[in-house]
């Protein structure tokens, strides 16, 4: 498997940014600290969660009523510590995404409300060496806002029932794609990524060991961007049409 050499568009050329994940604290996990790094530059996020996160969490004694409104706040909670003001809940059944049209016309009416020029989301391809990563929703959700990224957002013939006019987002960002060829140094936002995780509160058995684990694995991936000694970084694949 091979992917372009990255090309992303210098910050100071974007204005908004619309990030599309399968779940709340997704985002989180891969790309929180990136995510705050381009709010401090002024650069507008909005976040689109395709579930409510309804197969998660471990609270048994819960009423798994309570959860998809639970998550949507911990989510809300997590954006602001990045901030992130705008999100977007599409109230998908956890577990059981696929990329239907419908889905595909869903990710593509709040394309052309947002009016992003950089679109963040996971990989439609599994990863093999991290399978965790590789959720049967992430996959599906990122397959469905690929087919908006291409073509469907762009073309107004396609859903020509929207109201909101076509647009063409023209870069697309990966997290957790099997190969990434762009690496984002999150040291100064690493604080900030962390708050946003342990916002999801009721998904985290052991708060002290993720956290110490998240910390590993993103000074592991710093190590391999070739970024210097107690750093941390996330990685991105970069797709520019």
């Amino acid at each position: 498997m091979s992917v372009p050499e990255a090309d992303p568009r210098p910050d100071s050329e974007v204005e908004r940014v619309l990030v599309v994940v399968a779940h709340p604290d997704d985002i989180d996990f891969g790309g929180a600290g990136t995510v705050a790094l381009w709010t401090k530059a002024g650069i507008e996020v909005q976040y689109c969660i395709v579930t409510d996160g309804q197969a998660g969490g471990f609270e048994p004694e819960r009423d798994r009523a309570e959860i998809p409104g639970v998550r949507r706040e911990e989510q809300t909670t997590a954006a602001h510590h990045v901030g992130v003001r705008d999100l977007h809940f599409l109230g998908y059944q956890d577990g059981a995404v696929e990329p239907t049209a419908e889905l595909v016309r869903d990710i593509s009416r709040v394309i052309r409300t947002v009016r992003p020029q950089r679109l963040l989301t996971q990989s439609p391809e599994r990863s093999w060496n991290r399978l965790q990563v590789s959720h049967p929703d992430h996959m599906a959700a990122a397959e469905a806002t690929v087919r908006a990224f291409y073509p469907a957002a762009g073309n107004p013939y396609a859903y020509d029932d929207l109201a909101e006019e076509a647009w063409d987002v023209g870069e697309l960002w990966m997290m957790d794609h099997p190969v990434a060829n762009h690496y984002v140094d999150v040291t100064d936002t690493f604080d900030q990524k962390l708050a946003a995780l342990m916002s999801h509160a009721s998904q985290h058995r052991d708060p002290e060991g993720l956290s110490t684990a998240i910390r590993t694995n993103f000074a592991r991936v710093a190590s391999t961007a070739g970024f210097p000694t107690n750093h941390y970084a996330e990685a991105f694949t970069v797709i520019r049409l």
